[in-house]
C-alpha cells in the first residue's frame, strides 16, 4: 500500500519462535526507530516468560509498545487494538519517520494494516446460548461448530481461544454466511505506507526451535509463572498455549511432563496455522532466518 507520505510502518511477521523478535531490533537499530508490538498475548502484564516477551536488554535498548500494558483481567479485541494502535502510531510518526511493528497475531495485523470487517451485529440471545454451550460441553464443542459452518475460518484460528471460536460461530449462524468470507472486506486506506516482511525456515528447524524455547521457557519458570495465574484462569488472557497446559497440571489431570510435551505439540500446531493465514498474504516479502543484510538491502530500496 503506497501512500504520498514519508511515514512507513514495516510490519514483520512469521511463525512463533522464527525469530522475529530479534529481526525486529535490528531492524530499529537500523531505522533508529520504536516498535509497536502486534502479539495479542504480549500486550498483558505478568506474561513475560509464556509469551516470549523481548528481553529486559531489548526493551532497554528499543523504546517498545504494547508490551506489559494490559491487566490480564481486562477484555482487549482486534478492534480496540486498532483504534488505540493507530493513536499509537499518529504519535510515534510526529519524532520518527518508520516504525517497526512486529508480532505472530495474525488478527492483530491485519487490524493494524487494513481495518477490521463490518460484521453483523451481536445477537445477545444467540451469545448468550453459545456461552452455555461452552460452559457445558467445551471449547472443543464450539470449534466443531465452526469447522463444519466455516472450515476456512478453522484451518487458521487459535482453536484454544474461545472467544474468537464463538465469535465466529455466532456470526455464521447469524448472517447465514462463512465468518471467512465476511472478514474479506476491502482495505481501509492508511495514511502512511505498509512494508511487510516475513521469516521463513524449514518447517523441521522452526519445529526443533518450538521445542528448544519451550524448554527454555519451563528452565526460566514458566510452572510458577502459570501458577501465580491461576485466580485469573477463565479471563481470555490465560486461554492461550503455555497456560492452559500447565493449569491442566495444576488441576491433576496430566502430569508435568505430559503438559510440557503438550505446549510442544500445541506450539507447532499454532506455528503452522500462523503459516497457513500469513502464506495467503501475498504483499509479503519473505526471506530465510538471519538474512538481516538481505532484509535491510532490501527495505532501503524501498525508500
Amino acid at each position: 500500500m503506497m501512500t504520498n507520505t514519508n511515514r512507513r510502518l514495516i510490519v514483520v511477521v512469521g511463525a512463533t519462535a522464527s525469530g522475529k523478535t530479534d529481526l525486529s531490533i535490528a531492524l530499529a537499530r537500523h531505522f533508529h526507530c520504536p516498535i509497536l508490538s502486534t502479539d495479542s498475548r504480549q500486550v498483558y502484564k505478568g506474561l513475560e516468560i509464556g509469551t516470549a516477551y523481548p528481553s529486559k536488554e531489548q526493551l532497554q535498548e528499543i523504546e517498545h509498545h504494547f508490551i506489559a500494558e494490559l491487566d490480564v483481567t481486562q477484555d482487549f479485541n482486534c478492534g480496540e487494538y486498532e483504534k488505540v494502535a493507530l493513536e499509537r502510531l499518529k504519535t510515534l510518526f510526529e519524532s520518527h519517520n518508520t516504525v517497526v511493528a512486529v508480532g505472530g497475531s495474525g488478527l492483530y495485523i491485519k487490524a493494524l494494516c487494513e481495518g477490521m470487517d463490518d460484521l453483523p451485529d451481536a445477537d445477545p440471545a444467540l451469545r448468550e446460548q453459545i456461552a452455555e454451550s461452552l460452559a457445558t460441553k467445551g471449547v472443543e464443542w464450539i470449534a466443531a461448530q465452526v469447522a463444519e459452518l466455516d472450515p476456512e475460518y478453522y484451518a487458521v484460528v487459535d482453536r484454544q481461544n474461545p472467544a474468537r471460536l464463538s465469535r465466529a460461530l455466532e456470526v455464521c449462524l447469524t448472517s447465514g454466511k462463512k465468518y471467512s468470507e465476511l472478514r474479506k472486506g476491502g482495505a481501509k486506506p492508511r495514511n502512511f505506507e505498509i512494508v511487510k516482511v516475513g521469516i521463513n525456515m524449514p518447517r523441521e528447524v522452526l519445529y526443533d526451535r518450538i521445542n528448544r524455547r519451550v524448554d527454555m521457557m519451563i528452565e526460566a519458570g514458566l510452572e510458577a509463572e502459570a501458577y501465580s495465574m491461576l485466580p485469573y484462569r477463565d479471563c481470555n488472557a490465560l486461554k492461550t498455549v503455555g497456560y492452559s497446559e500447565m493449569f491442566d497440571y495444576f488441576d491433576g489431570k496430566i502430569s508435568l511432563e505430559e503438559a510440557v510435551e503438550l505446549i510442544k505439540r500445541n506450539s507447532r500446531r499454532y506455528a503452522k496455522r500462523q503459516i497457513t493465514w500469513f502464506g495467503r498474504d501475498n504483499s509479503i516479502k519473505w526471506f530465510e532466518t538471519n538474512k538481516v543484510e538481505k532484509i535491510l538491502e532490501y527495505l532501503d530500496n524501498q525508500i
